[in-house]
């Protein structure tokens, strides 16, 4: 049985969630909205951070929802690689 995730006291925890979203979605449509390299570098920004953040949590997450991770992983780099 996996651990629950606990909320921690890192750089992230005093930012709202919706926020974090908000800032994600927006990186992400300019990426994509941009294209070229500024585009690619942009999503490989988020990219990185997804693996990070996949890296950190690999422990506690189920089969099921590393699969999941690692998919968005895989499409978000697909992505970028694709508007260049």
């Amino acid at each position: 049985m996996k651990a629950r995730l606990l909320p921690g006291d890192g750089p992230l925890a005093r930012v709202a969630p919706i926020v974090a979203f908000l800032v994600v979605a927006a990186v992400f449509v300019i990426g994509v909205l941009v294209r070229g390299m500024t585009g690619a570098l942009l999503l490989g920004a988020l990219a990185a951070g997804v693996a990070v953040l996949l890296s950190a949590t690999w422990g506690v997450l189920s089969p099921s929802q590393r699969t999941g991770r690692v998919l968005v992983l895989g499409v978000l780099v697909a992505i970028a690689i694709s508007v260049l």
